[in-house]
C-alpha cells in the first residue's frame, strides 16, 4: 500500500541560506569566528577574575561601583533583542521579507538602547574619575565590558548594512545567509552579556 502524498506546503523545505554549497560554507567558516571570538573572551573574564578585587589604595570596588538599575535595563534589552531577532528569522524563514525587516529594525533600536545606556554609565564612572587607569579592577572591568559593548556597536552598524541590502536585493541565498550568520552572533552577544551580569555585575554586589 503506498504512503499519502503530503501536501507541498506541508513538506520541509531546506532554508533558503543552506540552499547553496558556497554559502553553507561561509557560515561554517563563521561558527570558527565565534569559537575564537569565546576564546577572548574567556581570557577576559580570567584577567578580570585574578583582579576583580585590586582595587587599589582609593577604591573604588565593585559594590561602590555598579548601580544594577542600568544594569538590569541593559540586560532587559539585550535579552528582548534576541528575541526580536529570532523573530526577524522566523519571518525570514516563511519568506517575509517586510517581517524580517521591522523584526531587525526593533533589534537594532533596543541594542542602541543598551549601547547609549552603557555609554551613560562609563561617562559617569569617567566623571567620578573611576577611569580604566585607576586600578587593576578598573583596567580589567572596562577592557572586558567595553569589549562586548564594541561588539554589540559593531552588530548594530552591520544589522544597519543587513537592512540596506534587503531592502534593494530581497530574500536571496546571499541576504539570507548574511542574516542568519548576523543572529548567530548576536545571539553569542546575548549569552556573553548573561556572564558578564552574572560574574561581573551580581557577583561585584554580593561579594
Amino acid at each position: 500500500m503506498n504512503a499519502p502524498i503530503e501536501p507541498e506546503s506541508q513538506i520541509t523545505q531546506m532554508p533558503l541560506e543552506f540552499t547553496s554549497e558556497h554559502e553553507s560554507l561561509k557560515i561554517l567558516g563563521f561558527w570558527a569566528f565565534l569559537a575564537t571570538d569565546f576564546l577572548l573572551f574567556s581570557s577576559l573574564f580570567a584577567v578580570y577574575a585574578v583582579y576583580q578585587f585590586r582595587v587599589g589604595m582609593t577604591g573604588p570596588t565593585p559594590a561602590q561601583l555598579f548601580h544594577l538599575g542600568p544594569v538590569i535595563f541593559e540586560t532587559v534589552a539585550l535579552l528582548t533583542s534576541s528575541f526580536t531577532c529570532g523573530l526577524a528569522v522566523y519571518e525570514m524563514r516563511h519568506h517575509r521579507l517586510k517581517g524580517t525587516m521591522i523584526w531587525l529594525a526593533v533589534t537594532i533600536a533596543l541594542g542602541a538602547a543598551f549601547v547609549a545606556t552603557e555609554i551613560s554609565e562609563f561617562l559617569g564612572d569617567i566623571a567620578l574619575h573611576d577611569t580604566w587607569h585607576r586600578s587593576a579592577f578598573l583596567s580589567a572591568f572596562f577592557t572586558l565590558v567595553g569589549t562586548h559593548g564594541s561588539h554589540v556597536t559593531f552588530g548594530i552598524i552591520w544589522a544597519f548594512t543587513l537592512l540596506i541590502q534587503l531592502a534593494g536585493r530581497g530574500l536571496t541565498a546571499v541576504t539570507t545567509r548574511k542574516v542568519y550568520m548576523f543572529a548567530l552572533y548576536w545571539h553569542f552577544l546575548d549569552i556573553i552579556w548573561v556572564f558578564i551580569f552574572t560574574v561581573v555585575y551580581l557577583s561585584g554586589k554580593i561579594l
